[in-house]
Parts: C-alpha cells; structure tokens; sequence
C-alpha cells in the first residue's frame, strides 16, 4: 500500500465525520456549572448547582479530551459557569496545554473576566493565546443589575491584566433590548480601541429564568442595521472556528462578529460539540439528544471504547437546532441551562 492511500485512512480513522459530512473538530468542554456572577438571562439568581459526585474529575476530563483529540479535535474551549471558579482548574490547563502541537492546535477560554486578574499570566504560560470575555455593559449600575453579582472594575482590571500577559481579548456581549440595546456602539468603539475583537450575541431560549426572554430578545438584524448607518461594515471570511460571521469596521479597524442562532442560524458549517462537566455530550446545543461518557469512563472502558462512543454519538448529531424565541410563553426552547452545556 502506497504512503498517500496510508496516510488516508489514518486520517479517515482519526476524523470525526457527522451525517451530513461535517468534519467535527472543535469540542467545548464545561469545567462547572457553577459560577459567581448570575446573569438575567442565563440563570435565576438562587441556583440549586450540582452534587459533586456527579461532575468530572479534572483527570476524567482529561482522558476525555485525550479520546478527542485522538479522534482529531483540533480546537478545545473550556466553559462553565466560570470555569476559573473550579478549584485546581490550572493543574487541567496545564496538561492540556502540553498537548498543543501533539493534535490539538489550540486551547481556548470563555470567562466573565473575573479571575483574570489572579490567573493570567499562569494561563499564558499554560499556552491559552485567547480568551472570550463576557461582558454586556460599561456601565458599572447595569453591569451589576445585570451580572446581579459582578463588579465592572474587576472585569476591566482582569482584561488589562490578561492582555498584558500577551493573550489577545474577545468581548462578547449579549444583545439585550431595552437593556444594552443602545449601547452595543460605544462598547465596540472601546473594545476596537483597547485592541479587542468585538462580538455581540442574540439571547438563546435555553433555561428557566425570572424574566421572560420574549421581552430581552433583540434581533441582531436590526443592530447590523443601525451600525451600517454609521459605520462601512467590510464583509470578511474572517474566522476562529466558531459560529460568529466577522466584519472588519473600516472606520475603528476592528473585527465585529455576529452570532445569531435566531435570525440566521449558523448550523450548516457547525464543526463543534459540546461536553458538559457531568459528562453529557451534546451533539447540538439547541437539542436535547446526548450520550452519557460519563458512564463510559467511569466504568473504566479502555480507550477504544470510548472513542467508539464518541463515535456513535456524532453519527447522531442533527443537522441544525430548534431555537425560536415564543412571545406567546416563557418557555425555553430547551429546558437545561446555557451555564450546565458551557457558554
């Protein structure tokens, strides 16, 4: 057998291949589903989290990600809650961190910031180059109403600290209406100028909350139009493996990305799925079919069992999600929380 036709089939035995042909190389991992903040649209503010003997050790998610990164995936972002709550959480990032360059090409962070102060420096020399920070408001009164919890200072101190540490910032901003709706513009103008991508989300119908989502929702066709009344928006193929479109703001210089699972789905180039701290991978983030690997790595199944559970588990991965926002209820369109499936 020649070389080339070898090499292919390894590389076909390596490859997470879903139903509709989509190569599956991007996992976001979960590391808790507790967090210090309690952000309106993501969860109530009295929470009941989950017993610990039914979340991972930090050496389950390990050998998880191991199994992952052999069958191919390249990119891992963890999540949460907030995932620099978990206690030990750098002894994790460290390994992983020493797999960058052996399969997996990047580690990647989501956080609302406020540990960043405390961990930056560690996280840059663990080899995370990128963090998402969560932030919806300059704002200090709005950004406590709205993290209830949270203190903007401390975000801001966090991200100064982690940029000059040398890891490059994302903001992501959840467009709320009536809330930050008029904001977004000055929060993209200051992120462009600190030197920060800037990417602003729709609200995702996904938990119980207080509030009804059908009064926050704000359609982000309606904030692209505004910017392009000021704005020469440069449509670019721009990517970072994730779901937002990029444009490059010809007057800031800056990259603003949108990521619009309501208005315009972004399904049909998903490469990701998603694993939450207790072990369930999801498939498709707004769909409720899952596989406990849990179970599978508890009961000790050597390696090529549970690859081959992971296997079976993406030749079920839909074709796209359900989301819509209902203004005739406050129902979910699903029911767990964005914080237990990672943000």
């Amino acid at each position: 057998m020649l070389d080339t036709e070898q090499n292919l089939i390894k590389e076909t035995k390596n490859t997470l291949i879903d139903p509709f042909g989509r190569t599956i190389s991007y996992l976001r991992v979960s590391l808790t589903d507790r967090c210090d903040f309690r952000c309106v649209y993501c969860m109530a503010e009295h929470m009941t989290f989950l017993p610990k003997a039914e979340v991972l050790s930090l050496e389950e998610i390990e050998i998880l990600c191991d199994a992952f990164i052999n069958l191919g995936t390249k990119k891992i972002r963890l999540t949460g809650g907030e995932p620099l709550v978990r206690k030990n959480v750098l002894t994790l990032i460290e390994k992983l961190g020493k797999k960058i360059g052996s399969g997996l090409e990047e580690l990647t962070i989501t956080t609302n910031g406020s540990q960043l102060t405390r961990y930056s420096e560690q996280l840059f020399e663990y080899g995370i180059r990128r963090v998402n920070v969560s932030m919806d408001t300059l704002n200090s009164e709005l950004f406590k109403k709205i993290t209830r919890w949270g203190n903007l200072e401390k975000v801001l101190e966090g991200i100064k600290s982690a940029q000059k540490s040398g890891i490059k910032i994302k903001i992501n901003a959840v467009a709320l209406k009536n809330v930050n709706e008029y904001e977004l513009e000055s929060m993209m103008k200051w992120a462009h100028n600190e030197g920060h991508d800037f990417t602003i989300i729709e609200t995702m119908p996904m938990g119980e909350i207080t509030e009804d989502r059908s009064d926050q929702y704000l359609p982000l066709s309606l904030v692209r139009g505004r910017m392009k009344e000021k704005y020469t928006l440069v449509e670019s193929d721009y990517t970072t493996g994730g779901p937002a479109r990029y444009v490059q703001v010809k007057e800031t210089g800056g990259k603003l990305g949108f990521i619009t699972p309501l208005t315009h789905n972004f399904c049909e180039s998903c490469n990701r799925v998603r694993l939450t701290c207790t072990g369930i991978l999801y498939m498709c983030l707004g769909q409720d079919d899952a596989a406990d690997l849990r179970k599978v790595v508890r009961k000790g199944i050597k390696e090529q069992g549970l690859e081959d559970a992971i296997r079976e588990a993406i030749s079920r991965k839909p074709k796209g999600h359900d989301f819509e926002i209902n203004r005739r209820s406050s129902s979910p369109s699903v029911k767990r929380h964005m914080s237990v499936t990672g943000g």
